[in-house]
């Protein structure tokens, strides 16, 4: 489903502020995958699910998603193998738009679109259905418009809107960061539904160890942009916060730095 082989990402070369993000980065997810990328600062995790999308261009190797070689592909043209939820509940939703105005776009998206832009009643009823289990009490305000919205009412649509089209690779770069602890948690239980029922492949930034550890089939903890251990099967399900430290510090000689991942 993902295939990332040999990449690198150099940001600022042959300048005092030269930063390798990325060294020789090799990764294979298999359909159905849900895992959960950590790291600590600075280690490439972002820089890692920017490259799968496009937003940077890698300097070496070469991504491949669901066997389209994507590795010199635009954003753009990415985007209809990809859905993407960002860190910035304000990201990927259009704030002047109502609620059921910004389902649409991503109900329509990749179909032949014609003069006519209304919703029918049709989709409404849809769109009411698939917001019910939101449990947030949306499919009553669907002309509503998202800016008006909370942090985590406009996240859980952006998840719903990222999903609805069954991407071939979901990427979540630390969509529940900028939530409250309750909110997150909710947010997170949704993400989690949905990648259950839909089988969907995915790819999550976190910065809260337990999450990764609760979350998920398999682990990817990143140091110093190289993957430094990937846990799976019944090593993942028996892993505990304090094992995922003593992994690391033995495979890396370091000592794990990251308060907000620590503390979470």
């Amino acid at each position: 489903m993902l295939s990332v082989r040999g990449v690198y990402k150099t940001f600022n070369a042959g300048t005092v502020n030269e930063k390798t993000a990325l060294r020789n980065i090799n990764l294979t997810l298999e359909e159905g995958d849900f895992v959960t990328l950590i790291g600590g600062n600075g280690s490439g995790k972002s820089t890692l699910l920017n490259c799968i999308a496009g937003v940077h261009a890698v300097d070496e190797g070469s991504i491949i998603i669901e066997n389209v070689e994507v590795t010199r592909l635009s954003e753009y043209k990415r985007a209809e193998l990809l859905g993407r939820v960002f860190q910035d509940p304000m990201v990927g939703t259009a704030a002047n738009m109502g609620i059921e105005e910004n389902l649409a776009l991503a109900y329509r998206r990749g179909k032949k679109r014609g003069l006519k832009w209304g919703i029918t009643h049709k989709e409404r009823e849809l769109y009411k259905e698939l917001l019910k289990p939101l449990d947030l009490g949306l499919e009553n305000r669907l002309g509503v418009k998202v800016g008006l919205l909370s942090g985590g009412q406009r996240q859980a649509l952006t998840l719903l809107m990222a999903t609805l089209r069954k991407p071939k690779l979901l990427l979540l770069d630390e969509h529940t960061a900028a939530l409250d602890p309750k909110t997150a948690a909710k947010v997170l239980e949704l993400t989690d539904k949905f990648i259950k029922e839909s089988r969907l492949t995915t790819l999550m930034v976190t910065h809260n160890m337990r999450d990764a550890i609760r979350y998920g089939n398999r682990l990817i903890m990143m140091h110093d942009g190289s993957i430094l251990l990937d846990i799976k099967g019944e090593t993942k399900q028996q892993l505990t916060v304090e094992d995922l430290l003593q992994r690391f510090g033995k495979a890396s000689g370091e000592q794990f730095a990251n308060d907000r991942a620590l503390l979470s």
